[in-house]
């Protein structure tokens, strides 16, 4: 069995893409970035939809895999030209070649949601066959269930989806909220997205667990309203989404927003007040689920 090598420096946010782009024109056959103090009480959460550059942390770790007879300081050296930088102190070490598709699927076990909702990967049995299972890999789209923000929306929808339910799922990413109201029960169920790359995983995913469920890019959806609407994507786009969400909930319907950390909850609860009564229905790491009723009489 063969090895690489890993090389890894810090770098500033402004420059991570850069010196990204240059490694890999060095030779690099890939680069990772991530926060240096992950898991720590330092650990950046660029979630909260940062100032810096888009994707990366104020301080980033870029990590290059080079092939096993690269010169990691001449492939590093290449890069700093390229971005007219001086030479960055780094580390480089042996990595040994491994099954990367069953290493990566074997960080994948089944995930608990309640005690009768789990999502499974399609390469693993689920624990329990007479829960409803969402059969889901990961991949390009948001949601795959592990996120706080998407598992305190799987709990809400456990809890009140009901077979005269119908749901829209705003900026359904992976699908799996609009997948889950469908399993559980709801007459129609609509997943919207503006990115069409989403648009397709949802389908894919929704015929991979055998559900009825329409997916459309956002500019497509048509007219109508839903007794229940979940949004699970950030506060600032929740607050500017307002008046079109609650257009979207047929009166005495229910909203439940997530994507929103504590701090924030009151700034998009104000956002939703012309239309909405909300109040923190749950909390997970940090992340909070606002939920609530559209009033009747609410314009």
């Amino acid at each position: 069995m063969g090895t690489y090598w890993a090389l890894r420096f810090d770098v500033a946010a402004v420059a991570a893409e850069r010196w990204s782009d240059a490694l890999l024109d060095a030779g690099a056959l890939s680069v990772d970035a991530a926060d240096p103090c992950a898991d720590t009480p330092d650990e950046d959460a660029i979630f909260d939809e940062p100032s810096q550059m888009p994707g990366y942390w104020r301080i980033t770790r870029l990590t290059a895999l080079c092939g096993a007879d690269a010169h990691p300081q001449a492939i590093v050296a290449a890069a700093a030209g390229a971005v007219d930088s001086p030479l960055p102190a780094f580390e480089s070490y042996r990595v040994a070649e491994r099954d990367w598709v069953r290493a990566t699927q074997a960080q994948f076990a089944p995930l608990r949601i309640t005690g009768g909702l789990w999502i499974v990967p399609t390469w693993r049995e689920p624990p329990h066959p007479d829960a409803v299972n969402i059969r889901l890999d990961p991949g390009l789209a948001f949601g795959t269930g592990a996120h706080p923000t998407t598992h305190l929306c799987l709990r809400y929808l456990a809890d009140t989806v009901r077979c005269t339910d119908s749901v829209l799922d705003y900026g359904c990413g992976s699908g799996i909220l609009a997948i889950a109201a469908a399993k559980l029960g709801a007459a129609r169920v609509v997943g919207v997205d503006i990115d069409p790359q989403a648009v397709r995983a949802s389908v894919d995913n929704a015929r991979e667990n055998r559900v009825a469920a329409q997916f459309v890019n956002a500019d497509a959806l048509l007219t109508g309203q839903f007794t229940i609407v979940v949004a699970n994507i950030l506060a600032n786009p929740l607050r500017l989404l307002a008046p079109a969400l609650a257009r979207r909930t047929q009166p005495d319907g229910r909203i439940a927003l997530s994507g929103i950390l504590a701090d924030q909850a009151g700034d998009v609860a104000a956002a939703y007040a012309p239309w909405f009564v909300t109040t923190i229905e749950a909390e997970h790491d940090g992340w909070v689920l606002l939920a609530g009723e559209r009033r009747a009489d609410a314009r």
